[in-house]
C-alpha cells in the first residue's frame, strides 16, 4: 500500500528489531494509518520531490516495538506522526535545513552526528494542523539523551 507517490506502508513499518524479536509492526488503527498518510505527503513526499531519494531509518513503531527499542511512552512514532530520515543523494544536514526552512512540521530534531551533519533527522507532523515548528538538537548528558533548542 502506498502512503504517497514514493513511500509504501512496508517501508514505514520495516524494522530489524521487530524482525529479530518477532514483533508484529504492521497492525495499526485507522487513525494511525491516516496520520502516516498525512506525514508521508506533507513531509516525506515534499522533501523527496525536491531533494531526491530519502531513506527511512525508523518509521511507525507498534507499542511493543517502541518499548523494545527504548522509545518514549509518548513517542510520535507510535502515533504514526514521526519518521527518522537520512538523505541518499543529499546530506542529512541539507535534508534537515530543507524541512526547517520550507515545510510545516511539529518537531524537527538534529539527531547526534557532528556539528556539520546529523546522524539522522527526526521529523514529526500532526495532521490536525497544530504543528509547533519546534526545532531541537539532541545531546548526550550523563549517558542520557536530552534535547536543546536549535540555535536561533
Amino acid at each position: 500500500m502506498n502512503l504517497s507517490k514514493n513511500l509504501t506502508l512496508e517501508e514505514v513499518t520495516k524494522s530489524s528489531t521487530a524482525e529479530k524479536l518477532k514483533i508484529r509492526n504492521d497492525n495499526m488503527t485507522e487513525e494511525v494509518l491516516a496520520n502516516l498518510k498525512a506525514l508521508a505527503e506533507a513531509i516525506f513526499q515534499a522533501a523527496r520531490d525536491k531533494l531526491g531519494p530519502i531513506r527511512i531509518s525508523s518509521g511507525y513503531r507498534s507499542p511493543e516495538l517502541n518499548k523494545a527499542v527504548g522509545g518514549s511512552q509518548t513517542s510520535q512514532h507510535s502515533k504514526g506522526e514521526a519518521l527518522d530520515l537520512q538523505g541518499i543523494s543529499v546530506s542529512n544536514k541539507e535534508l534537515f535545513m530543507f524541512i526547517k526552512d520550507h515545510l510545516d512540521f511539529d518537531q524537527l530534531i538534529w539527531e547526534f552526528g557532528t556539528n556539520t551533519n546529523p546522524e539522522w533527522v527526526h521529523v514529526s507532523y500532526r495532521r490536525s494542523g497544530k504543528n509547533r515548528k519546534q526545532v531541537l538538537i539532541s545531546v548526550k548528558e550523563n549517558g542520557k539523551t536530552g534535547y536543546k533548542n536549535w540555535p536561533a
